[in-house]
């Protein structure tokens, strides 16, 4: 039962760091370019929520609606004025701006938000529901809906409508995709601000159980990126079965481990998968 119990748990964490995830695998899948600073963005979704329940009163799961809003048109405006200037420039210049944007929003957020914790109340942060002996959280339970409901409505958007299409079409081959009539630019703007706009909302609905601060993103960049590596980086699909390996991984290491050493399993498996098979479990080489 505890086992089960744990494994529930984990797949409930999971759906949220699937979506978080889905964001950084779109970003590399359209672009080709891992963006280092992605956990910053979920950082400025927990605080555009968190802001909104504070002065607006607004649930933070309906701010998640808001913080994936501003997220997205924020990095629109990175995407044009910073990353579409190194795509077709080396890697490590593409590593060191992304880095450097990682350093530059943490720190503005400690400007101005200062370095305190920051958590919000609502009625059902305590609220548990039992299923058959086992106990769920409702805050957990209303995460893993709100990201299932989020993911399954970008795999609509990819496969349904015809920004979606030209994406697709952009990540496969931008020549040929430049070559119908696709702009280009446009696609990969759109691309960006998608990919960082669902890690804000993945930030912002765990915001009922998870306290924000602009050093959050440190907490999160390792789960994203074992994530990724787990289904290949640019695999959709990849990043949702990652994310919720990585939300099991972390909950039954639990059973075994002292909670602070959670993350020591992870790691290990971050290791090993880049190893010994560096695409991923589900990209072919």
């Amino acid at each position: 039962m505890e086992i089960l119990q744990a494994l529930i748990n984990g797949l409930l964490i999971g759906g949220v760091y699937a979506v978080v995830s889905i964001g950084l695998t779109l970003v590399f899948g359209v672009m080709s370019i891992i963006n280092f600073a992605q956990a910053e963005f979920l950082m400025l979704g927990m605080f555009v929520a968190f802001f909104c329940w504070q002065y607006l009163g607004l649930d933070p799961l309906l701010g998640s609606l808001v913080a994936f809003a501003v997220v997205f048109v924020l990095g629109t405006f990175v995407q044009r004025i910073l990353i579409e200037r190194v795509l077709h420039a080396p890697e490590v210049a593409q590593i060191f701006l992304t880095v450097g944007l990682l350093i530059v929003l943490e720190n503005a957020a400690l400007i101005a938000f200062g370095s305190e914790f920051r958590s919000v109340r609502v009625p059902y942060q305590t609220w548990a529901v039992e299923f058959g002996g086992l106990i769920v959280g409702v805050p957990y339970l209303l995460a893993f809906t709100i990201s299932l409901i989020a993911g399954a409505s970008l795999w609509a958007f990819m496969r349904f409508t015809w920004i979606g299409q030209a994406m697709r079409a952009t990540a496969q081959d931008p020549t040929a995709a430049l070559s119908l009539g696709i702009n280009a630019k446009l696609i990969r703007r759109i691309a960006f601000g998608l990919g960082v706009g669902m890690t804000a909302l993945g930030g912002a609905v765990i915001l009922p159980y998870f306290t924000a601060s602009p050093t959050v993103g440190g907490q999160f960049v390792v789960l994203m990126f074992t994530a990724v590596v787990l289904g290949g980086l640019g695999n959709v699909l990849g990043a949702v079965i990652g994310g919720l390996t990585v939300g099991v991984i972390q909950t039954l290491s639990t059973l075994v481990l002292p909670i602070q050493l959670q993350n020591l399993v992870l790691f290990v498996v971050f290791i090993l998968v880049l190893a010994l098979r560096p695409e991923g479990l589900l990209r072919q080489k």
